[in-house]
């Protein structure tokens, strides 16, 4: 797998190109224990230069494994962009157009800030808590009275 996107101006003709892959989940840089992209980011897209802009326009998906913000529990998702729009300032001197980082953001900020397993998760069973202890019962009278 990749780990960097490039569109080469030199390579998109009038009609535009079509670009598909996939790039390494190393692209997000995450330490996260409880958020772990797994399978690559899978991107289809179309790409057309218009004047001095460079368009691009797709659908991305990446899978990620985290643990339920309610139940503690691990599971997967996956986050699908379908209407992917980016848009690059480029002049006569622009080589090339870096998509990596515009990608990845993205994918980022559709993350869901609590993810939960499943929408009816009951969150963590609560277990019926003991009775206090009768010993402090006469203490408490004293508190009282």
């Amino acid at each position: 797998m990749d780990t960097e996107l490039n569109v080469y101006l030199s390579e998109v003709t009038d009609e535009g190109i079509e670009l598909s892959g996939t790039l390494d989940d190393s692209i997000y840089g995450l330490e996260d224990e409880f958020l772990k992209p797994f399978a690559g980011l899978r991107y289809e897209l179309g790409v057309i230069l218009v004047g001095t802009e460079l368009l691009v326009r797709g659908k991305l998906e990446q899978d990620f494994e985290a643990a339920c913000s309610r139940c503690g529990e691990d599971f997967d998702f996956t986050v699908k962009i379908h209407d992917f729009a980016a848009s690059f300032a480029v002049n006569e001197k622009t080589e090339f157009v870096e998509l990596t980082t515009e990608l990845r953001e993205c994918i980022l900020l559709d993350l869901p800030t609590y993810p939960v397993c499943r929408e009816d998760c009951p969150g963590i069973e609560k277990t019926e808590t003991e009775a206090p202890d009768s010993r402090w019962d006469a203490l408490d009278d004293l508190k009282k009275g």
